[in-house]
């Protein structure tokens, strides 16, 4: 009898852990906000530091405000790039070295798999709309201040 119950013990444990591990898969990713000052305007958006916020970004938003976005971080500094999986909104990317310097800044069309990288090394990634760093006059070479 022993044994027998000691196997059930087991099989209930193992059940149990996998009942965790499934519900902490289905917890949804929330993010911290960081400020940044982009062309004389502050802003709060939503930062991804993390490798599971990275992953999910802006997947599956219908839309973004006017003046939200998204900043990613890569630590260590890396050559960075962004698709556009199961993402529905148009944005632009600005990749950001680790001084603060913008190096691109590239479209993103919706759900294109197409995989859009930096052009050097860089510890920061900021999405927005489309159009919103040509309509707030922010172009390659320009510094982002960033505090989170």
């Amino acid at each position: 009898m022993k044994p027998l119950m000691v196997l059930r013990n087991l099989m209930l444990v193992s059940c149990l852990a996998l009942a965790a591990c499934q519900s902490a898969a289905d917890e949804p990713v929330t993010f911290e906000q960081a400020t940044i000052v982009a062309g004389g305007k502050s802003l709060s958006v939503e930062y991804a530091k993390t490798f599971e916020q990275r992953a999910q970004g802006l997947m599956f938003r219908k839309s973004l405000c006017d003046d939200c976005g998204m900043l990613f971080r890569f630590n260590p500094a890396r050559m960075a790039s962004m698709w556009m999986k199961n993402t529905f909104v148009p944005l632009d990317v600005a990749f950001i070295d680790g001084n603060g310097v913008i190096t691109d800044i590239k479209p993103l069309e919706p759900h294109d798999l197409t995989s859009v990288g930096s052009s050097k090394a860089v510890e920061f990634a900021l999405e927005m709309n489309q159009g919103w760093f040509a309509a707030n006059n922010i172009s390659v070479g320009d510094q982002i201040k960033i505090n989170y």
